[in-house]
């Protein structure tokens, strides 16, 4: 594969598509895909590895707690959901969200918003519609997420100012 796309060029193309949505998800689905019609195969190819990368990536128990209290529960493809829509608001967000999970509490959530059903569904067909092809990962998912485990009852003390605004 001969690719120019990078992770910097990866972010880019989040950022845009997140600027250019006014924060309306459906709008966003629409303006990723229209950027990612841009790429060469090989670029949409590693743009969906790098994007594969990152969900793994936020694939952790801290965030997931954080989506956990913020949504008043949150299941296995309900944490997809929320890691794309995170992945989808740019670099900055998303590393903030991982850095300190309990700074989402500074965020105004919007279920349709921050837990959208589809943006990673729109990435995966463009890519598709791209490279002729579904793309295959390399790696294998993660078979449990990174970091501490908690349980349910002490959730809420990990995360003072989600439970303060969320319990």
């Amino acid at each position: 594969m001969d690719s120019a796309m990078n992770v910097s060029g990866f972010w880019a193309i989040l950022q845009r598509a997140h600027d250019a949505s006014d924060g309306d998800m459906h709008k966003k689905c629409g303006a990723i895909r229209g950027e990612i019609a841009k790429l060469s195969r090989d670029d949409a190819l590693e743009f969906s590895r790098l994007f594969d990368s990152m969900m793994d990536k936020a694939y952790t128990w801290p965030v997931w707690g954080a989506a956990y209290l913020i949504n008043g529960g949150c299941g296995d493809d309900t944490f997809i959901d929320f890691r794309a829509s995170l992945l989808s608001r740019g670099h900055d967000e998303f590393e903030s969200a991982l850095a300190d999970p309990d700074s989402l509490a500074e965020k105004d959530f919007d279920e349709d918003v921050w837990f959208y059903e589809g943006y990673d569904y729109a990435v995966a067909d463009a890519v598709n519609a791209v490279a002729a092809s579904v793309p295959i990962r390399e790696l294998p998912y993660p078979e449990t997420p990174s970091g501490e485990e908690w349980t349910e009852k002490e959730v809420y003390d990990l995360y003072p100012r989600l439970r303060e605004k969320y319990a």
